[in-house]
């Protein structure tokens, strides 16, 4: 090796020791120096952690009547290396727990992490957590870890506002916002709008002494952070129309839904039967949702938004509506009814008595299941195919709003079903089907199911003639209104709206003409345009359907009953609809006979509903 090449080497070596050397040298200086983050790392057998949690945002009724509060609870945590000498009997006889579920409680704390705190027992009461804490530096390894709770001061809504409890695992593989033990909405408004709920974690750093006992914030509060509370919600119910139709539903299964027509704002969302939401809060939530979960009459299940049931005589509207625009039938068409219609002897409609033929208005008025077979014939074999017919049926249908999401704010949903063609071709085979197979649709029967917030969303677009906006629960946003398109631009219907007020005067007549199907549930004073309806249902008696608007002019409220098991819709949906629009527009009640009936009415225990 040449003395050259001997000295070049020497030198890189020199260069890269020195190097080294600097680097390491200013990366202490860093650490030990510039950032003191890490002295909270090398003294944690001291500082410990706390995380704090925001409080979530608060939830408001139209009026600014509070709903959802917070109060105030403890979870007890504990990290497994530094428990010593543990007195298990005595600390599970302050926080109430059996020995059992303790060591179930401390084992899985342990398969979680020996060195991490985790969650030993959530949510302990104030009163638990002030004794506890007297006692704390006799159980090293345990500390308590402040949150807040939800509380429901109205005790009422509880579909609409869901529940809160600790975070899926499926979450925290997808969202690292979240940790172990976070609280997170699981229903509800809760969920639909968590992330503006939940607010921003902060941490606190605490020095304690050997006993576990906090002595003051390390480096006065240097490193720590604030929580950010979540934001509050105002939504578009009101709470003294949702508790009064809770009232009306009470012994009763089914569903109301109200919407504000001009707006696309749900007044009233009710699923019954209900629960009070304050059951699904603290140490008796999993006692009380595995009682209601397996409960026959199905208190968790949301009526209003996951029923699915025929929509009966109400969607002979959406029929007349169609035939107009489709230029088959006009104001004065009459069809003759022989209490019923007839295709063959063996497929035929059944009807109820009355007088024949009538016209577009007077069938709406009388509820003639004749007229409206014979207008969806002529809908279907306007065209050369029954399919070509059907189809261009259906999009009419959609147009609705049936058979969609409506890509709503609200958390849970059902599309319902308008029948394709590809399904009638499977069922019946190409070409083998045509209108007469499938007439039952014309009275809203067959294959055809909506759910109760598309049937009032439907009747909106009626009251509109012609568009309606997306349902949609919230209003604001900390103090800000809700700003998007999906909300405030309208949807309009294929249907003309020169082709309503028709329909409309007929819907009117269903209240004060002579032989209106609803002419008992009449409001003095009210211009109230409505449609009874009655699903058959093979399972027991057939459910009592209602749809509405009040006033007929500027309408300010959009109605859809059902009533499970009810039978016609004249008996329990008409009067449900009418007491809620009178409650609505006036505050007041003038048929207290007809309310204390409803009010009293059960149809859940059979016998008494004879």
């Amino acid at each position: 090796m040449s003395r050259n090449k001997f000295t070049e080497r020497r030198l890189f070596f020199y260069f890269l020791f020195v190097g080294t050397t600097l680097l390491l040298l200013i990366t202490l200086f860093g650490i030990q120096i510039l950032n003191d983050s890490y002295k909270v790392s090398a003294e944690n057998n001291v500082i410990k952690a706390i995380t704090i949690y925001p409080e979530r945002g608060y939830i408001y009724d139209r009026e600014g009547v509070l709903l959802v509060t917070n109060q105030r609870a403890y979870d007890l945590m504990v990290t497994p290396r530094q428990i010593k000498q543990l007195d298990t009997i005595a600390l599970c006889k302050i926080i109430d727990i059996d020995l059992e579920g303790f060591n179930k409680s401390l084992k899985r704390a342990k398969h979680y992490s020996t060195r991490k705190a985790s969650l030993l027992l959530k949510e302990i009461s104030k009163q638990t957590a002030a004794q506890l804490q007297e006692r704390l530096y006799e159980f090293p390894g345990f500390y308590l870890q402040e949150r807040t709770i939800r509380q429901y001061p109205e005790r009422s809504a509880a579909h609409i506002l869901g529940y809160v409890s600790q975070v899926p695992d499926y979450i925290l593989k997808k969202d690292d916002y979240y940790k172990r033990n976070d609280n997170y909405g699981i229903s509800g408004v809760e969920s639909s709008y968590e992330k503006d709920l939940r607010g921003v974690r902060g941490t606190q750093y605490l020095i304690r002494d050997v006993w576990n006992r906090p002595k003051g914030s390390f480096e006065d509060g240097k490193y720590d952070s604030l929580a950010i509370n979540g934001k509050d919600i105002e939504l578009s119910i009101d709470i003294q129309l949702q508790k009064y139709a809770e009232d009306l539903m009470r012994n009763k299964k089914g569903s109301i839904v109200a919407i504000e027509p001009a707006t696309g704002e749900i007044l009233t969302l009710v699923s019954s039967p209900n629960y009070d939401p304050n059951l699904l809060i603290g140490r008796s939530r999993s006692i009380n949702f595995n009682r209601m979960y397996k409960d026959l009459d199905k208190p968790l299940f949301d009526r209003s938004l996951l029923a699915e049931y025929p929509p009966g005589s109400t969607f002979k509207l959406v029929n007349a509506l169609i035939a107009l625009q489709e230029g088959v039938i006009y104001d004065g068409t009459r069809f003759s009814c022989d209490e019923g219609w007839r295709f063959s002897a063996k497929l035929k409609i059944g009807c109820h008595a009355h007088k024949s033929p009538l016209n577009l208005i007077e069938s709406i008025e009388q509820s003639c299941n004749a007229y409206y077979c014979n207008t969806f014939r002529r809908i279907v074999e306007k065209y050369p195919t029954a399919s070509k017919g059907y189809e261009n049926w259906r999009e009419h249908v959609l147009s609705f709003g049936l058979g969609d999401f409506l890509n709503n704010d609200l958390y849970n949903g059902r599309k319902g079903r308008v029948p394709t063609v590809d399904f009638y071709n499977k069922q019946y085979g190409k070409g083998s089907w045509k209108a007469p197979t499938v007439i039952s649709l014309s009275i809203g029967q067959d294959a055809l199911v909506v759910s109760p917030i598309q049937m009032a969303n439907m009747c909106a677009a009626i009251a509109n003639r012609g568009h309606y906006y997306t349902p949609h629960i919230v209003r604001e946003i900390d103090a800000v209104p809700l700003n998007d398109s999906t909300y405030n631009i309208p949807k309009y219907t294929s249907i003309d709206k020169k082709y309503f007020n028709t329909v409309i005067n007929g819907m009117e007549r269903v209240f004060t003409g002579k032989h209106g199907t609803a002419k008992t549930a009449r409001v003095k004073g009210i211009e109230i345009c409505g449609k009874t309806g009655t699903a058959e249902n093979s399972h027991g008696e057939d459910h009592s359907i209602f749809i509405a608007f009040a006033p007929k002019e500027n309408p300010q409220i959009a109605i859809a009953v059902y009533v499970e098991n009810g039978g016609w819709g004249s008996t329990w949906a008409a009067p449900i609809a009418s007491l809620m629009i009178e409650k609505y527009l006036t505050g007041q009640i003038s048929n207290s006979k007809q309310e204390a009936f409803i009010l009293n009415g059960n149809l859940m225990n059979t016998e008494d509903a004879k």
